[in-house]
């Protein structure tokens, strides 16, 4: 008997969650303020993490919200070996990534590169783009940016192994 009663309950469960559906949400968000930590160990691995960037910034700018790019307090510090693609001298090997941040610049995106890390690289200043300030430290920058009020994101970039159909 204890097993019927069971049986029935998990069937009536069942069909009250069938028709349940999820809900959008439009979260209020306000102002925001964010520094990302670019540090990667293969410098195409920017072009995904410039995806983290996009998927700040869009959902924000379109509607409901259409926050205006001022409304977006946006730094990406730059450490890894990533900052080949911020060289000057590279612009053939790495254009896509270069325009995209040039983009993003013309938002409001702040690009910020390592003096250290630019340093280990032989790179002096004037390696880089216009857009592209160079600050002494990426830790002490990324330390400044969140005794700011800024929230820290860190881009986790893998490689994709299968494809979306195979994992559906």
């Amino acid at each position: 008997m204890k097993t019927i009663i069971l049986l029935l309950a998990a069937a009536v469960f069942t069909q009250a969650l069938a028709g349940e559906t999820s809900t959008e949400v439009e979260t209020p968000y306000g102002e925001q303020k964010v520094v990302f930590d670019f540090y990667f160990d293969d410098p195409n691995k920017i072009n995904s993490a410039l995806f983290w960037v996009r998927s700040l910034i869009n959902p924000l700018m379109d509607e409901p919200y259409g926050m205006a790019p001022e409304f977006l307090d946006i730094k990406v510090v730059i450490h890894g070996t990533e900052i080949v693609t911020l060289a000057r001298k590279n612009y053939a090997k790495y254009r896509d990534a270069v325009e995209r941040m040039r983009y993003y610049a013309s938002l409001g995106v702040q690009f910020k590169v390592c003096g250290l890390a630019a340093s280990d690289y032989d790179y002096a200043t004037d390696a880089f783009y216009e857009f592209v300030d160079v600050v002494p430290s990426a830790i002490t920058e990324l330390a400044h940016w969140q005794l700011q009020g800024h929230a820290l994101i860190t881009p986790n970039v893998m490689e994709k192994r299968l494809s979306t159909e195979e994992i559906r």
